[in-house]
């Protein structure tokens, strides 16, 4: 029998329950707390980078746990400077990050993935065509971060400054997880990194909206939006059907009484489908519940999609209506396109 399937990953186990194995192997409870540190400080991925432990207690450690780290497979450089990492996860699953560096404002964002795969299927996005695998542990997402903020000291001389959950998989969908990984990473024990820095996006699911606002996150919430009313968000996002304008605007404003959190809408545009001033006008609606940012993104073409990008005088119009309005509105040009990195374009692809 192979002994490493019966080995259980010692980054599954809480504190109580790591705490109660130290006791059961006869050490003292403050090893616990050096490992925890170790996995959760110092991003270890191995028993023998804990060095302040004894070589039999990790010896023993290695006996009977794993540590499921992802590894990277392959990593592919823009010319604009975004890099894009495709990760093996312990069961050979792949999935992609993106770091997107903006030196000249010293902002260093890490956009992580949820899900190896998606369920989805919405008709813009190229991760939308795949199956949904399974979830990722909470330690496949931390580990993310962990690694590609060493590629950000390593090519940039600067830590990650922001998080945003925009990568492959609905992180609303893998609950748990998506919020295990924000508490990990922003534990003051650990890496300390502020939830205010921490961007969770969904393609709307209102139920777990609401559950964000009743758990109090202190993260920012980002809706993928993309139309202005039910006709078109449900011809490009299924997800619309079972969860339509007013059920998601209700759960949002929810959401947005009960945290005070930033919010924001992501809106791609898509050339004569949702680009025109009536669908700006129908949008300027949504914006005037509560505050709202929105973000104008550039369409980027994906394999097996009739969509087009729209013309940049069109997107300038859209956002002017919006921005003359009162509308806070940023519009986000593409980047890491050479590479397939870009928005709605995380597809594994070779």
């Amino acid at each position: 029998m192979n002994s490493s399937i019966e080995k259980k990953d010692i980054r599954l186990l809480g504190h109580d329950a790591l705490l109660a194995t130290f006791v059961e192997m006869g050490e003292k409870k403050f090893r616990a707390k050096q490992v925890e540190e170790w996995l959760w400080a110092k991003g270890a991925m191995s028993f023998d980078e804990m060095t302040n432990l004894s070589k039999p207690l990790r010896e023993k450690l290695e006996a009977h746990f794993v540590i499921n780290g992802i590894t990277e497979e392959t990593v592919q450089f823009s010319n604009d400077g975004t890099i894009k990492t495709r990760f093996k996860l312990h069961d050979g699953s792949l999935i992609e990050s993106v770091l997107i560096p903006v030196p000249r404002d010293k902002r260093f964002t890490v956009c992580v993935s949820t899900q190896v795969g998606c369920s989805l299927t919405c008709k813009f996005c190229a991760t939308g065509k795949m199956k949904r695998v399974r979830n990722l542990d909470a330690s496949e997402i931390f580990d993310q971060f962990v690694l590609v903020n060493k590629q950000a000291l390593e090519h940039f001389g600067h830590p990650l400054t922001n998080i945003v959950y925009m990568g492959m998989g609905e992180p609303l969908l893998n609950y748990k997880n998506t919020l295990k990984s924000i508490e990990l990473i922003s534990n003051p024990d650990g890496l300390n990194f502020s939830p205010r820095r921490v961007t969770v996006s969904t393609a709307g699911i209102s139920k777990m909206i609401r559950k964000l606002a009743d758990d109090k996150v202190r993260f920012n919430l980002a809706l993928s939006l993309h139309a202005g009313d039910d006709l078109k968000r449900d011809q490009i996002m299924p997800i619309n059907e079972q969860n339509n304008l007013e059920v998601l605007m209700d759960s949002i404003e929810y959401f947005y009484q009960k945290t005070k959190n930033k919010i924001s809408y992501e809106y791609i545009t898509f050339q004569n489908f949702n680009d025109s001033i009536e669908d700006a006008q129908k949008l300027l609606k949504l914006c005037k519940r509560f505050p709202v940012k929105v973000n104008i993104i550039e369409y980027n073409p994906i394999d097996g999609s009739s969509f087009l990008k729209s013309a940049e005088n069109r997107i300038d119009e859209f956002a002017k209506y919006l921005t003359t309005r009162g509308v806070t509105v940023t519009v986000r040009r593409s980047r890491g396109k050479d590479i397939d990195a870009a928005c709605g374009q995380l597809a594994n692809k070779t």
